[in-house]
């Protein structure tokens, strides 16, 4: 892996993270889905731009149309947006180490689902993170946590699963930003149904929810989607996927110095053993991968 990769791998990372503090500043003063749903929508016009302004075009065939908006509704839809809904309950750390658990999670599908073994280091990775994500989850079922915003997560990584093992194919490297634009797009209508029918427009005008949305929709949603694109397009899925590890530790650090989220020292080993899974199992892919 070059030093251009690592750079765009970390940057990808801190600003993967911080979403979740951001996020949860702003769904305390918007609606939701909503919200989510004009992020989305003025993102993908800003990446359909960019991509007229680099001579990409919408040149995709009828699979990769299907997959990238298979994509938009798992990821943009279901996704964040029972995130979003989900940060109206919980902490932004609670989230952010649920969603970090996406690689262990895929590793788990494709054992299941097609008897791929992970190895003896997958192994100890995927025991190991789902036991770090069990710490952090009881101390705070142990407090109180409201169990309604944990499921949604849960369901919203369950999501994000699916779109991670179909995504491969949708794009190539003329048509990337298209491809980011397409899947926004299509999220943001959705979304914007959604919310129509199931929220009220109830929006508290405040300095805060400005900036959190201005970061939300620029940063998170549509400079990290290009990078991480870009990202695999240039090292692959496997060495992508490994920068995952660093998520809980930065999530979780982001939230408590911005939002002052509670943070014990059972939250820290919890947050390490979680990472120390996700590096195993993605260690474990890229070895196999280079067998290949």
């Amino acid at each position: 892996m070059d030093r251009l990769a690592i750079v765009l791998g970390l940057s990808f990372v801190v600003i993967w993270s911080s979403a979740f503090t951001s996020a949860s500043v702003a769904v305390q003063y918007a609606p939701p889905l909503g919200m989510l749903s004009l992020r989305f929508l003025i993102s993908g016009m800003l990446a359909l731009w960019i991509a007229r302004l680099m001579g990409q075009r919408l040149d995709f065939t009828t699979r990769q149309w299907w997959m990238l908006c298979l994509f938009g509704l798992c990821q943009n839809v279901l996704y964040l947006g029972l995130n979003f809904m989900a940060m109206q309950r919980i902490e932004a750390s609670i989230a952010v180490v649920i969603a970090s658990a996406l690689p262990l999670v895929v590793a788990a599908v494709r054992l299941i689902t097609q008897g791929e073994s992970p190895g003896r280091m997958g192994s100890i990775g995927l025991a190991l993170g789902f036991l770090g994500v069990i710490v952090i989850m009881a101390l705070r079922i142990s407090a109180g946590i409201d169990l309604v915003g944990v499921i949604l997560c849960l369901i919203g990584v369950s999501a994000l699963t699916l779109a991670t093992l179909v995504i491969t194919g949708a794009t190539r490297p003329d048509t990337l930003i298209p491809g980011v634009a397409v899947q926004m797009l299509f999220g943001g209508l959705v979304l914007a149904g959604l919310s129509a029918v199931f929220e009220t427009l109830e929006v508290t005008w405040t300095w805060q929810l400005g900036v959190a949305f201005a970061y939300t929709t620029l940063v998170p949603g549509l400079l990290a989607t290009l990078i991480w694109f870009y990202l695999v397009h240039r090292v692959g899925p496997t060495k992508a996927s490994s920068f995952h590890f660093l998520n809980p530790f930065f999530g979780v650090a982001i939230a408590a110095i911005i939002l002052g989220e509670a943070l014990s020292a059972l939250d820290l080993l919890g947050v390490c053993i979680v990472a120390v899974g996700i590096y195993l199992v993605q260690r474990s892919q890229a070895k196999a991968t280079a067998r290949q």
